[in-house]
């Protein structure tokens, strides 16, 4: 076996499985509209209340259950990155996904594509900004039906940052493969210069035409990638 061959596949979500109108359009708004009803009936589950303390502590003072809510809904207008916000989104957001009011929305071309390296072995890994958590429910809850069988691992900026070199050799470290084995998959440039800087190979998906395109190997859709 090449020491260059791809055994393992690290993919973004985001404009590479799937549209980032999804998180933007529909995820987001969703988690805002939903916040204040959703903590009024659930205040008194654990982990509620542990996001609403530690909303509190974020804010550096004490916050009722109202005032937390308002905080939250700013920091999702701000699109802040807040752990907090990121577990009651997350919680809001399983409740939508088994309700029915929304699928995980994924590329035809990347389902099929995830399936096809699959039943060929190579391991397959995501690495978001969102949290593993909601990964896996994107992931879980397709129209396609559940994709979570086809990954081995999930990652998010508890690696580290996704334009840090130091999280793609921490992810193939904890993978167990050289880099050189490890195909990256994103639409972003800078996460993509990253991931090259810490050996990696890596494609570039170009699905939005405003996306420039830099250096790296390129595809619009999961039949044009090349593994060898």
């Amino acid at each position: 076996m090449s020491t260059s061959e791809v055994r393992a596949i690290l993919t973004d979500i985001e404009g590479t499985t799937s549209s980032i109108s999804f998180v933007k359009d529909v995820l987001f708004p969703y988690a805002r509209e939903h916040m204040a009803g959703f903590v009024a009936s659930h205040a008194g589950n654990d982990d509620v209340r542990q996001a609403l303390d530690e909303v509190s502590r974020e804010a550096g003072r004490p916050l009722s259950d109202g005032e937390a809510v308002a905080q939250l809904e700013r920091w999702i207008d701000e699109d802040r990155k807040i752990t907090p916000l990121k577990a009651l989104q997350g919680m809001i957001w399983e409740a939508g996904y088994q309700d029915g009011d929304f699928h995980g929305h994924m590329y035809p071309d990347a389902v099929e594509g995830l399936r096809r390296w699959h039943a060929r072995g190579l391991k397959l890994y995501v690495y978001s900004s969102g949290s593993v958590y909601a990964q896996k429910l994107l992931f879980g809850h397709t129209e396609f039906g559940d994709l979570t069988p086809l990954f081995d691992g999930y990652f998010d900026t508890r690696v580290g940052a996704k334009g840090d070199a130091a999280s793609y050799r921490a992810i193939a470290e904890h993978i167990g493969l050289p880099p050189a084995q490890v195909l990256f998959l994103s639409d972003i440039s800078t996460e993509l210069d990253a991931a090259q800087s810490a050996g990696m190979r890596t494609t570039q998906l170009l699905r939005d035409a405003t996306v420039p395109h830099s250096a790296h190997a390129a595809a619009t859709q999961f039949d044009d990638i090349r593994l060898d």
